[in-house]
């Protein structure tokens, strides 16, 4: 059973008898609840797109030559924030490239699908952050580097998941029915 009482100018809210929202109301409670989801498209689209375009590349694996990961890192290692991670990746640029596409992969189709979406989000700002603190960092000034935006594009997705349109939703309510 649930109870309904005039919340604001834009309609009426209901309540679940445990005091929880329901899933009526007006414009802004449909809002609220959607309000995630034009950032998990914009950022499962993006990181798909960026997995796919390093698998679909050429020469991008390759240890060293034009557009290769081995280049980019020997390029990025002296300006790095962290010189020890570069230097982790060239110790094998195939499988530090690799776990980049992969990883950008899975983090993007988690968010777009919502599927573990706080743990597909996590993977997110740590792609990002690690990007940050290697490729990124020479940026000047620091806000002109593209992986520190992302980074905390994906932090509201840590916070609260994908509370709508997503097959953790979707598990989450059959949950709820079967208590």
């Amino acid at each position: 059973m649930t109870h309904s009482y005039r919340a604001d100018t834009y309609g009426a809210a209901t309540y679940d008898m445990d005091g929880g929202p329901g899933r009526g109301g007006g414009l802004r409670q449909t809002a609220t609840r959607h309000a995630l989801l034009p950032l998990r498209i914009f950022l499962g689209v993006t990181f798909v797109y960026a997995g796919i375009d390093k698998l679909t590349q050429n020469g991008f694996f390759a240890a060293s030559g034009p557009g290769s990961v081995g280049e980019m890192m020997r390029g990025v290692r002296a300006s790095s924030a962290v010189p020890a991670l570069v230097d982790l990746a060239l110790k094998n640029p195939a499988g530090f490239g690799y776990a980049i596409a992969i990883g950008e992969l899975a983090v993007g189709l988690g968010a777009l699908f919502g599927v573990l979406t706080r743990l597909a989000a996590f993977g997110g700002v740590l792609l990002s952050l690690s990007l940050w603190l290697t490729v990124s960092w020479q940026s000047t000034p620091y806000y002109y580097g593209n992986d520190l935006p992302y980074m905390f594009c994906w932090v509201p997705l840590v916070l609260a998941g994908a509370p709508s349109f997503s097959l953790d939703a979707l598990r989450a309510g059959r949950r709820r029915r079967i208590r």
